[in-house]
C-alpha cells in the first residue's frame, strides 16, 4: 500500500499586532502595508478584531465574516469585554475557517491586526493558542507590540505599561518587539523626567521611582513600586523601538527589528528598492527629524546623565 506523504507548506512570515486600545495597531497595519508594498513584498492583512469597524486598508482576510462582537453582544447578552472573549473562543473553535481563507495566500506577508483587549494577552489562552496554530501551520510570526508613548510622561504609567508587556511576552510566547507608537506627539503629554533612551532602554528603573515618590498618593506605594520594577528588571526582556509611523526612517527601524525577530531575510531586489526609497526622500522634511529632536532636546537641555540629573535631586 502506498503512504499518502502531506506536503508541508512553504515558510510564511509576518506580524501579529498587538497592543491596548488606542495604541494605533490599525494606524500601524495601513501604513505598514503601504511601506512594505512599496518595497515589493506581497502584503496581507488579516483583520482579526471582531469589533474593528471601518477598516481603512485592504483587508484579505476578515474575521468579521465569521463572528462579529455586535453579534454576540446581542445575541448572548454579553457586555464588550465579555463579548470579545467569547468571539476569540468562537475562532478557536473553527480555525478551519481560518485555515482554508489564509490558504489562499502561499507566498505572502501576513499582517494580522488582533483586538485592543489587554486580558487576551495576558490572561486568557485563546489568542495564544491561536498563534501557536499558526505556528504549526509554518507561520513564523513577530508579535509586535504597540504602547502609546505619552505614557513615557507620566512614572506610574510607566511602570505600569513596563509589567503588561513583559506580562504578554511571557504568555504569547512569541518573538517580542515592543513599539513606543505616536512618537511624532510625545511632547503633547508634557516634558520627559529623563532622556529618550531611558525609557527606550528601560534603564535604572529606581530613578524613576524617585520621582514616584515625590508624589503624596504614590509614596505610601514606594514599597510595591519597587518589587514591580525589581521584577521588570530582574526579566530584563522588556525594551522598545520608538516609531512614528508618518515617517520612513522610523519605519525602517521597526521593520529590521521585526524581521530580525522572526528571521525573514528579504533579497535583493528589496533591498534595492530600499535605497531608492531613501535617496528619494534625500533633503525632505521628515516628521522623523522632529521625533529625533526630541531625544537631542533632552540631552541638550540638561547636558547631564541620568546619574548626574539624581545626584542634583
Amino acid at each position: 500500500m502506498s503512504k499518502q506523504t502531506q506536503v508541508k507548506p512553504s515558510l510564511r512570515f509576518g506580524q501579529v499586532v498587538i497592543g491596548p486600545p488606542g495604541s494605533g495597531k490599525t494606524t500601524y497595519c495601513q501604513g505598514m502595508q503601504e511601506f512594505l508594498t512599496h518595497l515589493g513584498r506581497k502584503v496581507v492583512v488579516v483583520n482579526m478584531d471582531p469589533a474593528n469597524e471601518g477598516i481603512p486598508y485592504s483587508c484579505a482576510v476578515d474575521i468579521s465574516e465569521l463572528v462579529t462582537l455586535d453579534d454576540v453582544m446581542e445575541g448572548l447578552k454579553l457586555g464588550p469585554n465579555g463579548g470579545l472573549l467569547y468571539c476569540m473562543e468562537y475562532v478557536e473553535a473553527n480555525l478551519d475557517w481560518l485555515e482554508e481563507k489564509l490558504k489562499q495566500y502561499s507566498d505572502c506577508y501576513f499582517l494580522f491586526d488582533c483586538p485592543g483587549q489587554v486580558e487576551l494577552y495576558t490572561h486568557q489562552s485563546s489568542v495564544k493558542n491561536i498563534f501557536s496554530q499558526l505556528a504549526k501551520w509554518n507561520f513564523r510570526l513577530t508579535a509586535v507590540h504597540l504602547v502609546d508613548s505619552h505614557y513615557c510622561a507620566d512614572p506610574a504609567k510607566f511602570i505600569s505599561v513596563l509589567c503588561t508587556s513583559l506580562s504578554t511576552m511571557l504568555h504569547v510566547e512569541l518573538p517580542h518587539v515592543n513599539i513606543l507608537s505616536k512618537m511624532d506627539l510625545i511632547e503633547q503629554y508634557g516634558k520627559l523626567a529623563f532622556n529618550l533612551d531611558f525609557y527606550t532602554e528601560v534603564m535604572d528603573l529606581t530613578y524613576l521611582l524617585d520621582h514616584l515618590a515625590a508624589d503624596p498618593f504614590f509614596k505610601k506605594f514606594h514599597h510595591l513600586n519597587e518589587k514591580l520594577a525589581e521584577v521588570v528588571q530582574d526579566y530584563s526582556l522588556v525594551s522598545f523601538v520608538p516609531l512614528n509611523v508618518q515617517d520612513k526612517e522610523s519605519m525602517i527601524q521597526v521593520l529590521r527589528a521585526v524581521d530580525k525577530a522572526n528571521g525573514y531575510c528579504f533579497g535583493d531586489l528589496e533591498e534595492r528598492n530600499l535605497q531608492a526609497m531613501m535617496s528619494a526622500a534625500v533633503g525632505a522634511d521628515f516628521q522623523f527629524n522632529s521625533t529625533l529632536g526630541v531625544q537631542e532636546r533632552y540631552v541638550e537641555t540638561s547636558g547631564k546623565t541620568v546619574e548626574e540629573e539624581m545626584m542634583e535631586l
